[in-house]
């Protein structure tokens, strides 16, 4: 805000230098011009060598017009005047010194100088009102989220600049609250499993270790002890199986939430944002990226899902081709748009094809390339909630991924 105000004033004082640098230019041009009176004396000078008759009339600042005719008053005058011989006669040409002064081009000068100011200045004052005040009373939101300081809703800015910027960082505080919270009670949750699991299977175990002891040491002399404690342990042993199966089955169901919100919107939409993103990134990484043609259509999910999905498929296609080349293509099949991502280089084995939409599950190709195994089983889980589906497959050494989307109908 402070360095804004010096801005302003700085323009102010470099404009009054400008100002009265081109007055002083003006005004100079105006003084050191030719006095009028030597002007119209030269004009009757050219009169009167060409023989015509003249009068002082005709010039507005010469007086009078006297051919000398051997009196001594000749010289003798209240007026200003000077003696010039024309034609071997003396003349005496009365004047009055009174300097033209041009304003006008001052004062139309001035004129535009001050409403330039004027304008410059208010569009100055607009943006320190509607840009630089706002923008400096919400520059350390961005601050305060990241140190979590904001768990109270951002209030409402009309500013048609910033009112957006302030809903998306009100979104954002949201989605951070709620991401906070889910990461809190998922610790929670998973402590209490943990001792829950512990105590469930610390039951049976202990007494499978005090069967086999007993086993072990002989206490069971007769065969029939003997076989109840071997039914015995494997009964506890069929509850320690139930209970690793139940923990299986929790492991492999979902462990995120997916915000999804089905609702009819254009193909082009997407694909627009997708083009618009990629096509500087790739360039830049000196990777060929080229979507084909397509009809424009009505699809049936979340217009956000979706870019998330293709978006997923390109940064795997980044990280995983060999930089040559990535192309989007479109085809249909019953009520569906089908939308292909083709990446060169693709070095995945056939045999681990099948798991690559998988949780947490990386192919042998990965290298050192960091990742976590989730980004194509969240481009299934989205695409499965849509009513679509994805398919992946290999062909001439390039990956294909399909993205199934259903239209509206």
């Amino acid at each position: 805000m402070k360095s804004f105000d010096k801005i302003i004033a700085a323009f102010i004082l470099l404009m009054a230098a400008f100002f009265l640098t081109v007055n002083m230019i003006l005004l100079k041009q105006n003084t050191s011009s030719v006095p009028l009176y030597k002007v119209e004396a030269n004009r009757i000078e050219q009169e009167l060598l060409s023989g015509n008759q003249v009068s002082a009339d005709d010039y507005p600042n010469i007086i009078g017009i006297y051919e000398f005719s051997g009196d001594n008053s000749f010289y003798v005058s209240d007026n200003e005047y000077f003696i010039k011989e024309i034609n071997n006669k003396l003349y005496r040409i009365e004047y009055i010194d009174k300097p033209e002064k041009n304003n006008s081009m001052l004062i139309a000068v001035d004129i535009v100088l001050a409403v330039f100011t004027l304008l410059i200045l208010a569009l100055f004052i607009y943006l320190r009102r509607k840009i630089v005040k706002p923008f400096n009373a919400i520059s350390s939101l961005p601050e305060q989220l990241s140190k979590r300081n904001l768990v109270m809703p951002l209030k409402e800015h009309k500013s048609r600049f910033f009112g957006k910027f302030i809903w998306g960082l009100d979104m954002l505080r949201e989605e951070l609250e709620h991401s906070r919270k889910k990461s809190l009670e998922y610790a929670k949750n998973e402590k209490t499993f943990l001792l829950s699991l512990s105590h469930d299977i610390k039951t049976p175990l202990a007494a499978i270790k005090l069967y086999s002891k007993a086993l072990s040491k002989g206490i069971y002399s007769s065969p029939e002890k003997q076989l109840d404690a071997a039914e015995s342990i494997n009964e506890k042993a069929n509850e320690i199986e139930k209970i690793v199966t139940e923990l299986s089955a929790n492991l492999s169901g979902d462990f995120m939430d997916f915000d999804v919100h089905c609702s009819e919107f254009y193909l082009a939409d997407v694909i627009n944002k997708i083009d618009k993103y990629y096509t500087d990134k790739l360039s830049v990484m000196g990777t060929s990226f080229s979507i084909d043609e397509y009809s424009n259509c009505i699809l049936r999910g979340d217009a956000d899902r979706l870019e998330e999905v293709l978006q997923n498929i390109i940064e795997n296609a980044v990280k995983y081709g060999d930089g040559s080349s990535i192309s989007v293509s479109f085809s249909d099949e019953e009520d569906c748009r089908l939308i292909t991502i083709t990446n060169t280089g693709c070095t995945l084995p056939d045999k681990e094809l099948p798991h690559i939409f998988d949780s947490f599950w990386r192919g042998s190709n990965t290298g050192s390339q960091q990742g976590s195994g989730l980004g194509l089983y969240i481009c299934r889980r989205l695409m499965e909630i849509m009513g679509g589906s994805i398919y992946a497959e290999i062909s001439s050494g390039c990956m294909n991924i399909t993205a199934v989307c259903p239209k509206q109908t």
